[in-house]
């Protein structure tokens, strides 16, 4: 297999926790759905619709990408998500909204909340109390402090630990 990859920065901006995401036009609450996505889904995403080279992650063997979807719309991807199991962690490598959930004029507000939360629910899943790690864009360092709980652990590696963690799940995934 090849080699292991390390992890970009994390530079997407957490826009409003939301209870789900909400559309930026009307206000409405939308129910979410989280897919793994293998190999053989690579033609899902589209390259022109993302910063990123989502088709280069999706090939790494030791991690799992996730769409995010509006419940009942598995074929429009909201938000994607690359994480691996670590140790004692979760460690996310990579994370983006869709292209239409970028800017003053994007579609839906909470999306990145959304896959923050959901790669903490992991972390519980696996045993891990939600903890999550990840390498911050040093911009954006303290905007994961005051948006998410995040805390610094060394020059740009942030972790969002259990009772922040928990804060987020409850607040997306009520279930």
């Amino acid at each position: 297999m090849g080699r292991k990859q390390a992890s970009k920065e994390v530079s997407i901006e957490v826009d409003k926790l939301t209870n789900s995401i909400e559309s930026r036009y009307s206000g409405d609450i939308f129910d979410t759905e989280f897919y793994r996505l293998l190999k053989k889904d690579k033609k899902e995403i589209k390259s022109k619709d993302w910063l990123f080279d989502w088709h280069k992650e999706i090939g790494y063997p030791d991690r799992e990408i996730y769409k995010l979807t509006i419940k009942g719309n598995a074929n429009i991807i909201q938000g994607l998500i690359s994480l691996s199991i670590g140790t004692d962690h979760i460690l996310i490598h990579l994370i983006e909204s869709a292209k239409f959930n970028i800017g003053k004029d994007k579609a839906f507000i909470g999306v990145a909340g959304n896959m923050f939360a959901f790669a903490c629910k992991k972390s519980r899943e696996v045993g891990y109390d939600g903890f999550v790690v990840f390498i911050a864009k040093t911009k954006l360092i303290e905007h994961y402090k005051e948006t998410l709980g995040a805390k610094l652990i060394s020059s740009q590696r942030m972790i969002i630990e259990d009772e922040q963690a928990n804060k987020l799940i409850n607040q997306y995934f009520k279930s």
